[in-house]
């Protein structure tokens, strides 16, 4: 710290630099005297008092205040004998992330609101644990997912080679496939680590009825009272998060061979997918419906080829019972599918493409089926490197389940990692209310509709800390501290898209920006404030030194710690921000 240096040898001389001490900016010297009355101890009372007018907590009880204060000075002075900060401690604290983090870490949302009401954090081939076309299937990415907090699982079944078995393999590739069991199993172990609402297992299926079989035999002894099955005659809508709590929910198209003998029978289609009778869902009523859909008759052991028949089809009448949403296609085109009709709630999925053409041609009709249904999104085809889209133009129109490939990286993947950051981290996100409203005329939000702004957001970022303790020496320079700058992006509708950018601080660990901007916003809602740090090179590209991505709607007022996070999105140990957010 004060005193100390650092030294670079170049060309055979050594450059000393010394290392900035880390001070406190004047906006936190300021706070402290004016909450403190320019005493040179804090009291617990006098705390309160800055959680309350600077940092807009509202109704803070002076217990609460001691022990926030307690658990502070635990931190850095353990043998303290005085509740009470110096400026110094004050500092301190406030680079404390998990006592002064940005965001909320509590679920707040009303969690009561049936399934379709919530944006889910959704992933996609999420057993590979690479690119999609030769890399290893494996349970790995499946747990790494569900304990980040993804509660929509993917799986694509197939038969393995003898077509006695199941694997879980991304099909017509080289991918090494996963055994199903494996699978299955770890999702039932780590399930609920992380958040208690549902996982919703999404299966790509493409097995015979035997194989239906001897899923729905795996599915019932794994997951046991803990599967969710639809209830006979149940309500249409989906049930809530919080009524589905502890509960695995399986989510895939109806058999072949069961929708064939509703054919037969006449019954009536939606979406291209048929309804399930309520009869059907009663197991004590099971051969009386068989009987009626295959004409079998039950005592006649004459006949062992329409016996094993029989058991074929009440298999798969078993496998059907347990999927708790069932897929929907768009089998007689895509806007005939958006039309809400009546009957249980469906599931549609749309790659990124298709999404992008429903949304110019008829986004209100998306956003009217999502208050409905459940929509997916998932990646294009030849995102082989298991790269990922923008989401916000899917959560715009509604859509639940933007599928994302969990094991890459990039930016989008930031994204999304600050999209469910919200609500406590849970999976899921209550969406904004404009989106499940209508008006008086039945009338929709507009996607392409042009917005006056709602609110303002205020950033200043006053410096940088931790890249000393997380990265090496010549990590970023080999004969120099580093250059730092922040850039920041807003994402969310077209009309608040903007980025801007801090100036860079020159040989510096311990960079002081001391910098503020706004971002006028007119869908707050959607927006996500997505921070970036590099470190500037002449020569080269400059390098990396962690990012976030924080939703606007959770951010909390005041002098705030923004923990950063690598690539992938793991977050570092030490690197941070110090910074003030002010809504106008």
């Amino acid at each position: 710290m004060k005193g100390s240096y650092d030294y670079y040898k170049v060309f055979g001389f050594n450059r000393k630099f010394k290392i900035t001490e880390r001070r406190p900016p004047p906006d936190v010297i300021d706070a402290f005297s004016l909450c403190t009355n320019r005493e040179l101890q804090m009291s617990p009372d006098q705390f309160r008092r800055f959680l309350m007018e600077f940092q807009g907590e509202e109704d803070v009880a002076i217990d609460d205040a001691k022990q926030k204060m307690e658990q502070a000075l635990h931190h850095f002075r353990p043998n303290f004998t005085r509740c009470s900060f110096t400026i110094d401690d004050f500092f301190k604290y406030l680079f404390l992330d998990d006592l002064n983090g940005p965001i909320t870490s509590q679920v707040h949302h009303d969690m009561t609101a049936p399934l379709q009401h919530y944006f889910i954090y959704t992933g996609h081939n999420s057993y590979l644990t690479g690119n999609q076309l030769n890399s290893d299937c494996s349970e790995v990415p499946i747990i790494k997912a569900l304990r980040r907090g993804v509660r929509v699982i993917e799986l694509d079944l197939w038969p393995n080679s003898s077509k006695d078995g199941i694997h879980v393999l991304h099909g017509r590739t080289m991918t090494t496939p996963v055994d199903l069991y494996k699978c299955l199993k770890s999702i039932k172990e780590h399930a609920f680590v992380s958040s208690p609402y549902p996982v919703i297992i999404t299966l790509e299926d493409h097995l015979t009825a035997n194989l239906q079989a001897k899923v729905a035999e795996m599915v019932t002894e794994i997951f046991e009272d803990v599967l969710y099955c639809p209830e006979a005659g149940g309500n249409d809508e989906f049930l809530s998060p919080d009524a589905l709590k502890h509960r695995i929910i399986l989510s895939t198209k109806q058999p072949k061979e069961y929708l064939e003998s509703k054919l037969d029978s006449g019954e009536e289609e939606l979406f291209g997918v048929e309804e399930t009778p309520s009869d059907l869902k009663n197991e004590t009523a099971t051969e009386e419906v068989l009987s009626k859909f295959v004409a079998i008759d039950f005592d006649d052991e004459e006949n062992e080829d329409l016996e094993n028949e029989k058991l074929g089809q009440k298999a798969v009448v078993k496998y059907n019972q347990l999927i708790g949403i069932h897929t929907a296609k768009a089998k007689n085109g895509l806007r005939k599918a958006l039309r809400v009709g009546s009957g249980r709630g469906k599931r549609l999925s749309l790659s990124e493409q298709t999404l992008e053409r429903a949304a110019s041609l008829y986004g209100t009709d998306l956003v009217r089926f999502t208050q409905k249904n459940i929509l997916r999104v998932f990646p294009k085809g030849t995102r082989v490197t298991s790269t990922n889209f923008r989401p916000l133009a899917a959560w715009m129109h509604g859509a639940q389940m933007v599928a994302f490939n969990m094991q890459g990286y990039g930016k989008s993947l930031w994204m999304m990692h600050g999209m469910f950051r919200s609500n406590g981290g849970c999976g899921y996100v209550k969406k904004p209310d404009f989106l499940m409203n209508r008006g008086p005329n039945d009338e929709v939000f507009d996607p392409k509709a042009t917005l006056e702004v709602k609110i303002t957001l205020r950033v200043k970022v006053y410096m940088g800390d931790g890249w000393r303790m997380d990265f090496s020496q010549t990590h970023f320079d080999a004969f120099s501290p580093p250059d730092f700058y922040t850039k920041m992006y807003m994402v969310g509708v077209p009309g608040d898209v903007t980025k801007k950018k801090t100036r860079i601080i020159k040989d510096d660990w311990i960079p002081i920006w001391d910098e503020e901007f706004t971002f006028p916003l007119t869908v707050p809602e959607l927006a996500l404030l997505k921070i970036v740090v590099r470190e500037h090179d002449v020569s080269e590209k400059d390098d990396f030194g962690g990012q976030t991505c924080l939703p606007v709607s959770e951010i909390k007022t005041g002098i705030r710690t923004v923990p950063l996070h690598n690539k992938k999105g793991d977050k570092f140990d030490h690197v941070k921000l110090l910074m003030r957010f002010q809504f106008e």
